[in-house]
């Protein structure tokens, strides 16, 4: 069964780098999310019950539980049925678990419109993928929560999904996808959720804490194969020593012990300056920076950043197929 998985992986990995997800196409991660809203209305409803931390744990529990059992059920019964159906619901899977092509479309939403000094647009654009307050961005504002998002997710939305994936195939990817689904739609720190959101919060943390140093280890070493154009002709060397430095210092200067660590890469092997105060529901919160502005913020760093994450997903999927063929 170890050669269908690789196939499937690799599969898997070529489709969401060649189409993305198709929005005509009903996603497993919308029904996990729908899941997930309908536990909250029902388990907390107008935040007036009692024990909200042990109630966010059964949400936890259910969420996760559930999404094991039907991706575990439908793999077998492909798999029981037809070997070739199981590798195709496989691919597939692995497929609908990635999120480097999708997490490229919409951040270039983003830079084109800015691309056209539209900046209502482009407002509109970045407030799809980002959870703070855009309303009063101006350009670099927009771009800079465009560029944060792709750092940030290069981690939680491409490495940690595919090494869950390589490891333990859709159910492990699935799982994984869930959890961060979670932490992203009950994790907030605020009246409501404060209690309720913990458990999806820290579990979060702990399964992103590992994949998400390995993805600094990656995005470091895919700074020497970025384009010569990279970043105003630097050297890749130079480049990818100032990632490094740039996350030896930075890397934790945030609120969770994760979001900050390819955050900080990028902010390196871009030159520039992230992070810093954002607003959230109306609200200031104050934030460090991370990063040097040896560079002013440019549009042109969407590009580049996404450029940097696919070259990350790559190493990254390369090193996950040879590890699978030498332990199988």
């Amino acid at each position: 069964m170890a050669g269908y998985h690789i196939l499937a992986f690799f599969v898997g990995f070529i489709l969401d780098m060649l189409f993305g997800d198709p929005y005509w196409l009903p996603h497993p991660i919308r029904l996990i999310g729908n899941l997930i809203a309908a536990l909250d209305r029902k388990l907390l409803g107008e935040n007036d019950k009692k024990n909200p931390f042990f109630r966010g744990v059964i949400l936890v529990l259910a969420v996760t539980g559930s999404t094991v059992a039907v991706t575990a059920a439908l793999l077998i019964l492909a798999y029981r049925i037809w070997l070739p159906a199981g590798v195709i619901l496989e691919s597939i899977m692995t497929y609908q678990i990635l999120a480097a092509k999708c997490l490229k479309v919409e951040s270039m939403k983003v830079y084109q419109a800015l691309e056209t000094g539209d900046i209502e647009a482009s407002r509109k654009a970045v407030s799809m993928i980002v959870g703070r307050d855009t309303a009063q961005l101006d350009q670099t504002g927009v771009a800079k929560a465009a560029i944060e998002t792709v750092a940030e997710n290069t981690s939680d939305g491409v490495i940690a999904p595919m090494i869950y994936t390589a490891i333990g195939g859709p159910v492990l990817g699935f799982l994984y996808k869930a959890i961060n689904t979670m932490d992203s739609m009950v994790g907030y720190k605020n009246d409501r959720y404060m209690l309720f959101g913990r458990a999806a919060a820290k579990l979060d943390d702990v399964v992103n804490f590992i994949p998400a140093r390995i993805s600094v280890l990656l995005m470091i070493f895919a700074c020497l194969f970025t384009d010569r154009d990279f970043r105003k002709g630097e050297r890749r060397t130079v480049v990818c020593r100032r990632a490094y430095k740039i996350w030896k210092r930075d890397r934790f200067c945030h609120a969770s012990p994760n979001s900050a660590q390819t955050e900080s890469v990028c902010a390196g092997a871009l030159g520039i300056r992230l992070a810093g105060d954002a607003s959230y529901f109306g609200k200031i919160v104050k934030k460090p920076y991370i990063g040097d502005a040896t560079y002013p913020v440019e549009i042109e760093d969407i590009p580049r950043v996404n450029e940097l994450m696919y070259r990350t997903a790559a190493i990254c999927e390369i090193l996950c197929i040879l590890i699978l063929c030498l332990l199988s």
